[in-house]
């Protein structure tokens, strides 16, 4: 077994990003040895987001323990490169999950680059058709305007987007 990354910005992270970590776990670990370790990548000159960055390590973990998998993921922040990231975890791949053909075609290039310059591999592991249409930003967007999100998020993240959401309407609707 071995050590993977799987990167992203996760903000927020939804069943989607879960179902690629829960193939991860599944396919590079097992209970006694590997891990996965998701990386919430960030950029300090470009600080935004609906959740903190901690608040993001937050809900992952939360998120992959209510998945049964809190002993076989490890949660890390990095700025940078994802390959500089992998090299710090000693991942030996790096893991991207895939949605669809335009998903592969910007990932396919990333991959090709990041091999170039460490030697490590992408392993691509498509999403669940059930899953495959989940972006974070439909799932704020639908957040925001009080939509159910419920089918789309793990329990954490739906509270954590209902409690943020809730807050900005409450607060919007006392400024008139």
């Amino acid at each position: 077994m071995t050590t993977v990354l799987y990167p992203g910005s996760f903000d927020p992270i939804h069943l989607g990003h879960l179902d690629v970590i829960e193939q991860s776990a599944e396919l590079f670990t097992s209970p006694d040895k590997g891990v996965v370790v998701v990386a919430v990548m960030h950029n300090h000159d470009k600080p935004g987001g609906v959740f903190t960055v901690d608040e993001r390590v937050r809900l992952i973990n939360e998120s992959a323990a209510a998945a049964g998998l809190a002993d076989r993921v490890t949660v890390v922040t990095h700025s940078g490169l994802a390959v500089d990231a992998a090299r710090a975890a000693g991942a030996r791949f790096i893991v991207r999950g895939l949605r669809n053909a335009g998903d592969f075609e910007i990932e396919q290039q990333m991959a090709l680059t990041n091999y170039s310059v460490t030697g490590i591999r992408t392993v691509y592991l498509p999403c669940g058709t059930e899953r495959g249409f989940i972006s974070s930003r439909f799932v704020r967007e639908i957040a925001l305007y009080g939509g159910a999100i419920d089918h789309l998020v793990p329990g954490p993240v739906a509270a954590a987007l209902s409690a943020r959401f809730s807050r900005r309407t409450a607060s919007a609707g006392s400024d008139g």
